[in-house]
């Protein structure tokens, strides 16, 4: 039953990141970066690997004159992480009613 999860979503970053991008269209890095208590650095690397995948959409604009970099989960990484929730749901055993 293992081998429906996802291995995109093994790091609890990557978790993180596709659970708070399925409840809000886009959000921004520092918004992120907040919300999991990561690091820049740690934060792009794995929204680096998650765009990779094309699980996740950037968008880069300036807001004003402050550059602004926002993500938006794709309907892929959507799906995927909705089959890959779906897995660990079947992992855990249902209590006799």
């Amino acid at each position: 039953m293992i081998e429906q999860l996802n291995k995109a979503f093994e790091s609890r970053v990557r978790l993180g990141i596709m659970a708070v991008l399925a409840v809000n269209d886009w959000v921004d890095h520092s918004q992120l970066k907040e919300l999991l208590g990561v690091t820049d650095g740690n934060l792009a690397s794995h929204l680096a690997a998650l765009e990779e995948l094309k699980y996740v959409q950037v968008r880069k604009r300036f807001v004003g004159k402050r550059p602004n970099t926002s993500y938006k989960s794709t309907v892929t990484g959507a799906k995927a992480f909705k089959a890959h929730l779906e897995a660990i749901e079947r992992l855990i055993p249902k209590p006799n009613s």
